[in-house]
């Protein structure tokens, strides 16, 4: 699968990438990166990696997910995990800054 990592820990994975990668990326998190107050964007799942390194939080949409370092949140609860991985995806969301990209095609 082809994916593109954001500056901030964000990963869009493309099932069915379609020309350039980034760009494709770009768009998909500028579209479900921001949170919106009110709406599905808040919402989150956390996913503790089997190898204890931290944790993979998901949101709104099916292909983003966000890397959460076990050193990062002071409190490892599910709440304080994924409100730090949803102001990590935030961010990616609005800064939109591309540090790398996976071409599996």
């Amino acid at each position: 699968m082809s994916w593109v990592l954001f500056e901030n820990g964000t990963c869009v994975m493309l099932k069915e990438p379609d020309g350039e990668l980034a760009g494709q990326a770009v768009e998909i998190l500028r579209q479900y990166g921001p949170v919106r107050a009110g709406g599905p964007a808040g919402d989150f799942g956390t996913h503790p990696l089997k190898d204890g390194t931290g944790w993979l939080v998901t949101g709104h949409h099916p292909d983003v997910v966000t890397y959460v370092g076990s050193d990062e949140p002071a409190d490892p609860s599910d709440l304080a995990v994924g409100l730090h991985g949803r102001s990590k995806r935030h961010r990616d969301g609005t800064d939109l800054q591309v540090v790398h990209v996976e071409d599996a095609r």
